[in-house]
């Protein structure tokens, strides 16, 4: 068993995301979400899914990163 990084708990079914060298541990998917997501700069939501990276900033689609100045940037539908 392996202990979650973000809740503590100790669980048999634990699994491992490896990313950018480093290896992190997670008891489900939520706590692997919230430790990993990437933040909207703009509303602060984690971006599960796609999101849009702008000059090194990220949000969570178009909307946010015009509300930011950003231009350009369209949704794809």
């Amino acid at each position: 068993m392996a202990r979650c990084e973000v809740c503590g708990n100790d669980y048999g079914m634990s699994f491992e995301v490896h990313a950018q060298g480093a290896v992190h541990v997670f008891d489900c998917f939520s706590c692997a979400i919230h430790r990993m997501a990437p933040i909207c700069e703009h509303c602060r939501c984690r971006i599960v899914g796609q999101g849009v990276e702008v000059d090194g900033h990220w949000y969570c689609g178009a909307h946010c990163s015009r509300a930011e100045g950003r231009v350009g940037i369209v949704d794809k539908v």
